[in-house]
């Protein structure tokens, strides 16, 4: 990394060209304030960056252009032109042109990443059905990067000030979920969420929910017995060892009794049970994080929103959040790995909560 620039250099890919993407990502930079915490990296070109400049009203993006990272502008935004191509852009359609170009800004910036060129990558929105690629055989991006950087598995981890969520099973058809819940399947995502919380979030002993599969947790094996061949004793063997793991829960009285409240992490069995509620009390400020990976990659908890795409309409929050949760853990991992720690680790048993 460039030793002259003092801040985190983050890499910014483009998502769906029809998408809202790059029109949360000029209005997240347009504020001149985000550049005293970072160095932005936006793998594009200019002329789509100018296409939805014009789009987007009342901002101030200004931008240098450069084909070489170790030549950026520490004190202004930085467009890395991925192609010179003419490319024809039509908000709100989902076209093929769209998703060839989102996965050439991801291919880019992943691999500047990988190359160390990079501090951490903010990625905006994909659609699936544009992007099933020769060079990019994903459903989305979080297999993507648990491939790209060789990582045994990574943890979809869903995240704003007040909760975290993470996910057993990502995109996967639900009548295929019940087979991958496994002993091993949500010992890893437990792992995977104990060590992120820790070194990512910084909290050194971190109190985890886990959720059941099925209605009111199986209600003892009347509906559905994975809670008491998998979940329930994975529970009992991890409190064994000093965890704080607690459940499983039935999730519609977790979430609305508040329970969520009393946990640093809450581990869901598909995609679903843990984002219909996470994104309801996130409010649109949720971050969504790869946790298990080498490197740092965040992204907003939005889809393209081809509805409201071109219409200067999309709201940044999300985004801006995504940005500096990016910069966070950085800085958060930089911390964890100077930090020796007390040898005398300081815990106390902690009370189950009532299900």
């Amino acid at each position: 990394m460039q030793t002259t620039i003092d801040k985190p250099v983050i890499g910014i890919t483009t998502g769906d060209l029809n998408g809202v993407g790059l029109e949360v990502i000029i209005k997240t930079f347009s504020d001149p304030r985000m550049l005293e915490f970072c160095v932005p990296v936006i793998f594009a070109s200019n002329k789509v960056i100018n296409y939805y400049r014009r789009i987007t009203t009342d901002n101030t993006f200004n931008f240098s252009s450069t084909k070489d990272l170790t030549k950026l502008n520490p004190k202004q935004i930085n467009i890395f032109n991925c192609w010179e191509d003419e490319i024809a852009l039509q908000p709100g359609v989902l076209t093929e042109t769209g998703g060839k170009y989102a996965v050439r800004s991801l291919l880019v910036a992943a691999q500047c990443l990988k190359d160390g060129q990079l501090d951490g990558i903010v990625t905006a929105p994909i659609n699936k059905a544009n992007t099933s690629l020769p060079d990019f055989p994903y459903t989305g991006h979080t297999p993507f990067f648990k491939d790209k950087f060789g990582a045994k598995d990574v943890l979809m981890l869903l995240f704003s000030d007040s909760l975290r969520v993470g996910l057993v099973t990502e995109h996967l058809p639900i009548a295929k979920v019940p087979a991958a819940i496994t002993r091993e399947n949500v010992l890893s995502k437990y792992n995977l969420m104990k060590e992120s919380l820790s070194r990512d979030f910084g909290i050194e002993r971190p109190k985890i929910a886990i959720l059941g599969l099925n209605p009111h947790a199986g209600d003892e094996g009347q509906i559905g017995n994975e809670e008491q061949t998998v979940l329930k004793p994975l529970i009992e063997q991890l409190k064994n060892q000093g965890n704080l793991v607690f459940g499983p829960y039935g999730a519609d009285a977790f979430f609305a009794r508040g329970t969520y409240t009393e946990f640093d992490g809450i581990l869901a069995m598909y995609h679903d049970q843990g984002l219909v509620a996470f994104k309801t009390i996130a409010q649109g400020e949720g971050v969504n994080y790869t946790a298990g990976l080498s490197v740092v990659r965040t992204s907003p908890d939005h889809g393209t929103a081809f509805n409201i795409a071109g219409k200067n309409l999309a709201d940044p929050t999300s985004f801006r959040e995504a940005v500096f949760k990016c910069i966070d853990i950085i800085n958060a991992r930089r911390e964890h790995a100077e930090y020796t720690g007390n040898p005398l680790r300081r815990g106390k048993i902690e009370k189950e909560p009532e299900n």
